[in-house]
């Protein structure tokens, strides 16, 4: 639809609307968001911190409460469980510490993930802040309280004489995967749960039924001939490029590729919501 708009100090204007935006621009601006969201890096680490600091305000000791209590955990757990399974604590307990510390991250990161957008939505509001940021401010906050929980896989291992060895390098790109993968799933959940609101219990809910189908508390040989069907759970693939190089092992080819597919099907489809619901976010929340 077209306007002609007539001033009598100036020539005739003509003021365009139209009712949506084409791919190619939502593809654009989704990019515009990205790249503003990375130079405002500065930002995005002073409100991760700031997140931290408030979460713990008042307490003596910090987030390293929560290391004390994830330690208190594995303690009990690890010699209950070793039992049960009839492992030894010696091969249990550096298996259960990884695999709960890694779990307390990827829990944690879905509970957030899903308010991510609605419980900024005073600055939303307010201020004009790339997307983007909101997402990177979420990942980062967690990545502090994983650096601090790593505290308990280092104790464990000492008390344990063990270590990873020069295959616990494998880690560096399996943590890349996780943070790349984080950040697509914290837009993805944040833009749904802000469209629609009964989609965190549903989220908490999967969360808490893949942890006990996933080998976190019983290991992936427990399960026999059966273990090929393993790489089908994306949770394992992706914990394990992780857990398995701190534990001193290598996973499988059959693990990488899986979670190279599984994390490529999630930023696309992150990549393609993100680009079609950007401008709609700020009208939902």
């Amino acid at each position: 639809m077209s306007i002609a708009l007539q001033h009598p100090a100036a020539s005739e204007a003509t003021l365009e609307l139209h009712a949506g935006q084409s791919l190619g621009e939502r593809q654009h601006l989704a990019v515009r968001d990205l790249r503003e969201a990375a130079k405002l890096w500065r930002l995005c680490w002073t409100l991760a911190m700031l997140d931290i600091r408030l979460r713990y305000r008042g307490s003596m000791l910090g987030p390293f409460w929560l290391t004390l209590s994830t330690g208190a955990m594995v303690s009990a757990m690890g010699v209950l469980y070793s039992e049960l399974l009839h492992i030894s604590l010696h091969e249990y307990l550096p298996f259960l510490t990884a695999s709960l510390v890694l779990w307390g991250f990827v829990a944690t990161l879905f509970a957030e993930a899903c308010l991510s957008y609605t419980v900024s939505e005073g600055m939303i509001r307010t201020i004009r802040i790339p997307f983007a940021l909101y997402a990177a401010r979420t990942v980062l906050r967690n990545l502090f309280v994983l650096a601090h929980n790593l505290v308990v896989v280092i104790a464990v291992d000492l008390f344990v004489w063990t270590g990873p060895g020069l295959d616990g390098l494998l880690a560096i790109p399996g943590l890349i995967f996780w943070i790349i993968d984080s950040f697509a799933i914290v837009i993805l959940l944040g833009a749904l749960c802000a469209r629609f609101r009964d989609i965190p219990p549903i989220v908490a809910s999967i969360v808490q039924m893949t942890f006990f189908v996933t080998p976190v508390l019983w290991k992936p040989e427990l399960v026999g001939v059966h273990q090929w069907l393993l790489p089908v759970n994306p949770f394992f693939d992706l914990l394990e490029i992780i857990r398995g190089p701190v534990l001193g092992e290598v996973p499988t080819a059959t693990v990488y590729l899986a979670a190279t597919g599984y994390s490529f099907l999630l930023c696309a489809a992150t990549w393609f919501l993100f680009a079609r619901v950007r401008g709609r976010i700020a009208f939902w929340i």
